[in-house]
């Protein structure tokens, strides 16, 4: 099976670091998004309390979109610092050069970063790109090194999958479709992509992204059993989420054979769905201990404003729940998942059909 680790927590480690308490203890914390402020080490207890399995990236995808730089010296000393707590640690790769994507240019850089920083003593995992030349990078990496990634982010299923069946096709596997070293895919959040190869691990924003977007994942049911080797429903559950006025977007608005295969998953999950009420109020209105604020604070004092009055507790009104019960989907569907390594095989194909 991939291993999944749990990437894109927002919020800082107040809000995010209760997450290390609960799910499979695999997470992959990005160097861009950390190091400012020392955020790992104002929750390294809890990482060695709760023996979690830390993946650290560089970030340089999140840099590169914002116009920043990470500085490789500033990066090989916070590994150092760190490596009581960090399991693995991705080399600082490069982007883009110029304006321009991942192409030789990039891979030379970032080939160049894996020698500094192994020249310092560390031993960091290669990162290939979309866009690189295989024969010169991947084939190297490949045959030189037991544990890679590949970066996929920014690209469709559309242009993906033909290169990745070429990757691993041509360079990752045998010609028995055994993987000749272990893979990570960065930002692999397609169950099609996720079960297609081999990866030995992979890493995915989803459960946080979808959770705080109002909705939670349901895996198919068949013969009264649920599975995973189908596309699951994304449904939204939030008792504010726009979907709720739009048939067959909410859960609310689902046929009633539906809407009870998902309350059945809810429930058998552990979970309830809960129950909120909305009313409108005078802006100086003051909030009582069930109540939080569901539209902005309006500039004119005397207008309008309205408040979730939330009666029952669940995943209706509560985003850490929806991160819960999307972090056990993802724990399940690594579970279902073959035992790493297995073939690949290009005619392997993945049943999808929409809700």
């Amino acid at each position: 099976m991939a291993k999944i680790l749990f990437a894109g927590v927002p919020g800082g480690p107040e809000k995010h670091e209760i997450r290390l308490e609960y799910g499979s203890g695999r997470r992959l914390y990005s160097f861009f998004d950390i190091y400012d402020g020392g955020r790992l080490s104002t929750i390294r207890g809890k990482i060695m309390k709760n023996k979690v399995d830390l993946f650290l990236d560089s970030g340089a995808f999140s840099a590169w979109t914002q116009g920043a730089e990470i500085d490789i010296q500033e990066y090989i000393k916070f590994i150092k610092n760190h490596l009581d707590v960090i399991n693995v640690y991705a080399n600082l790769d490069v982007i883009g050069v110029g304006g321009k994507q991942p192409n030789r240019l990039t891979a030379e850089k970032t080939l160049e970063n894996q020698r500094i920083m192994e020249d310092a003593g560390l031993t960091p995992i290669p990162v290939f790109h979309y866009g690189e030349p295989e024969e010169d990078f991947l084939k190297y990496y490949v045959d030189n090194y037991d544990y890679i990634a590949i970066g996929v982010a920014g690209n469709t299923g559309d242009k993906l999958k033909p290169w990745l069946d070429r990757c691993f096709g041509n360079y990752i596997c045998k010609s028995n479709g055994m993987p000749k070293t272990k893979v990570h895919g960065f930002a692999v959040t397609s169950l099609r992509i996720m079960l297609r190869y081999p990866w030995y691990s992979v890493d995915s924003t989803s459960w946080v992204v979808t959770g705080r977007m109002g909705s939670i994942y349901v895996p198919r049911q068949r013969d009264g059993k649920w599975v995973y080797d189908e596309d699951s429903w994304k449904i939204a559950v939030s008792s504010r989420s726009p979907a709720s006025k739009e048939a067959g977007k909410h859960i609310n608005t689902l046929p009633p054979k539906q809407k009870q295969l998902v309350l059945d998953y809810i429930h058998y999950k552990g979970y309830q769905l809960g129950k909120s009420s909305f009313k409108t109020v005078s802006a100086d209105y003051e909030l009582k201990e069930n109540e939080r604020w569901a539209s902005k604070k309006p500039k004119d004092k005397t207008a309008k404003r309205e408040v979730e009055v939330i009666e029952e507790p669940g995943i209706c009104n509560k985003y850490q729940l929806r991160d819960e019960m999307n972090i056990i989907y993802f724990q399940d569907l690594e579970r279902s998942m073959s035992e790493w390594p297995w073939p690949f095989k290009k005619k392997n194909k993945i049943q999808g059909f929409g809700l």
